[in-house]
């Protein structure tokens, strides 16, 4: 194992509809397809929730608010694209502060070719979240959670 340098520390909202369903994004990026929650890379000198207010505006052109915290990586991870990284995330609960201006598409990967920077979001419902259609090892376990949140909650 290399030798880990740093910290990555990446923050993704969790934004569910009134039909509980939970908007993910599927992306190329970085040579490949992701499904994953949105969000995306703090910087330094900004805060977890106004790095998530930030990628909102980034990703989906509007605004959001922070409702609050669901989950932060609570073990040790390895970051895919950096191997001298520790991957820390944070997931909290948000919504659009607006109606949604952005498209929302019923199918994964609705973008034309695979070029990096393409992006488009789709409605899950999260009794029927695949873990195994999340790309990354934190998604895939903050899917279960949300899953099992659900189910625990809306028996």
């Amino acid at each position: 194992m290399q030798k880990i340098s740093r910290f990555i520390l990446r923050v993704y909202g969790l934004i569910i509809n009134d039909y509980q369903e939970v908007l993910i994004s599927d992306e190329f990026q970085l040579g490949m397809r992701m499904t994953k929650f949105p969000g995306g890379g703090m910087h330094l000198g900004e805060g977890t929730v106004d790095c998530l207010k930030r990628e909102a505006i980034e990703e989906f052109g509007q605004t959001v608010e922070v409702l609050g915290h669901f989950y932060t990586t609570d073990y040790f991870q390895n970051t895919r694209f950096f191997p001298d990284g520790q991957l820390i995330s944070i997931y909290y609960f948000a919504r659009f502060t607006e109606p949604i201006k952005f498209k929302i598409s019923g199918k994964a990967f609705d973008f034309e070719k695979d070029e990096n920077g393409q992006q488009s979001f789709r409605w899950i419902k999260i009794k029927e979240l695949d873990v195994e259609k999340f790309t990354f090892p934190i998604d895939k376990k903050v899917a279960e959670m949300l899953k099992n949140k659900y189910d625990s909650h809306h028996k």
